[in-house]
């Protein structure tokens, strides 16, 4: 098995053809579903989140128009955008697992359930960063204050847009947990993801509060922010997908266990390119202002790197420029550059990609000694370095 290399963004559309049409719908017949996930897995996730949604979306509309209206914003945060990682690789998990084939659309189903628990993150996070935009898009908790404002409504626009995206938050991750419920596994199966399914939500929330932790304390050391990448992102982006994949699929403790050492450094690496995108990144692949991470305040390993070096040269001056922009809502562009400038200096950029090529190649190595069945295996290397190498 081979690492393919993969294009500079992130897509996770699979490499197998679908056999033609046979007169049998997807939905119903377990080889057409599980040719047609194989084919493109983020397409057949959108179905199911789709379908879901609107199934979702009758319950809200009984219980008023107006939360209606409301889950609709949220309905439309969900679909059309978004890579569909956690499900890709939780697919591609069970598939090399050897999952059962006739189980498809259930496991379909149930791992299109982690795209709700990523909208609850995402929807809070943007909260707690004050981050305007994403994708390109204005985020909830704005889009609900500017409605208010429209609206003329009494109180203050901003504290009700804040609960408007903490309450349609916890929804998604309520219906997270009901999309996997109803997927139609059986109880033994269920049993067996629950495990991992509940650990990766803990580890999400409390590494999302250590992020949090970490700013408020002006924590910049690396250990601090290499605790936040394992927990907030890692854990709940690729180790327990794959975790998830491999327990629906009944997998022995060998292989679960390089899964989640291949998953764990790969969601790190993961993480330190989103950290260098924060920065680095062009905002019209993005989606969001360049620098915003600096306005944000983020600890990221990147920042933390680049003072460990200044304070081992005694560069006062190329410190105080991070530590400057760090938390600055009004840093303009030619502040951003600075602090790229910086960080290229002090050479913090080199070591962050020599992490993500070293992560990369150990996690790739853990899945080279694995017993993973194709074409599992190939997809998996592949989505590995497409998922360090994005631009987005």
């Amino acid at each position: 098995m081979s690492a393919r290399s993969g294009a500079a963004d992130l897509d996770l559309t699979g490499s197998v053809p679908a056999p033609a049409a046979a007169g049998t719908d997807p939905a119903t017949d377990p080889q057409r579903v599980l040719a047609h996930t194989d084919a493109d897995v983020p397409a057949a996730v959108e179905g199911e989140l789709a379908a879901s949604l609107a199934e979702r979306r009758l319950d809200a509309a009984a219980v008023a128009l107006e939360v209606d209206e409301a889950v609709e914003v949220l309905e439309r945060f969900v679909l059309g955008s978004g890579k569909r990682i956690r499900p890709t690789f939780a697919w591609w998990g069970w598939r090399g697992a050897g999952g059962d084939p006739e189980q498809a659309a259930a496991v379909l189903r149930a791992v299109s359930a982690l795209e709700l628990l990523q909208a609850c993150a995402l929807v809070h996070d943007d909260y707690i960063d004050a981050s305007a935009t994403r994708r390109g898009r204005p985020t909830v908790h704005v889009e609900f204050a500017a409605r208010h404002r429209e609206q003329g409504w009494t109180g203050d626009a901003e504290r009700f847009g804040a609960a408007a995206a903490i309450l349609l938050g916890d929804l998604a991750l309520a219906w997270a947990d009901d999309m996997l419920q109803s997927s139609g596994l059986d109880a033994a199966a269920l049993a067996r993801a629950g495990e991992p399914w509940r650990a990766m939500r803990t580890e999400v929330l409390c590494g999302q509060y250590l992020d949090v932790l970490a700013q408020a304390r002006a924590d910049t050391t690396t250990a601090s922010a290499m605790r936040v990448n394992r927990f907030k992102t890692a854990a709940y982006t690729v180790e327990r997908p794959l975790h998830i994949g491999a327990a629906l699929a009944g997998a022995d403790t060998a292989l679960t266990d390089a899964y989640r050492r291949f998953g764990a450094d790969i969601g790190i690496a993961f993480q330190l390119r989103d950290d260098m995108l924060g920065v680095f990144g062009d905002p019209d692949v993005t989606g969001k202002p360049a620098g915003d991470d600096l306005r944000e305040g983020k600890r990221t390993l990147l920042v933390a790197l680049a003072l460990e070096r200044a304070g081992e040269r005694g560069d006062a001056t190329s410190a105080q420029v991070v530590t400057d922009a760090l938390g600055d809502p009004a840093l303009d562009d030619a502040g951003v550059d600075r602090v790229r400038h910086v960080l290229v200096d002090l050479g913090a950029t080199d070591a962050v990609e020599d992490r993500i090529a070293t992560l990369t190649t150990s996690a790739l190595d853990a899945l080279h000694e694995a017993d993973v069945t194709e074409p599992a295996a190939a997809m998996l290397a592949d989505l590995a370095v497409r998922a360090t190498r994005r631009r987005r």
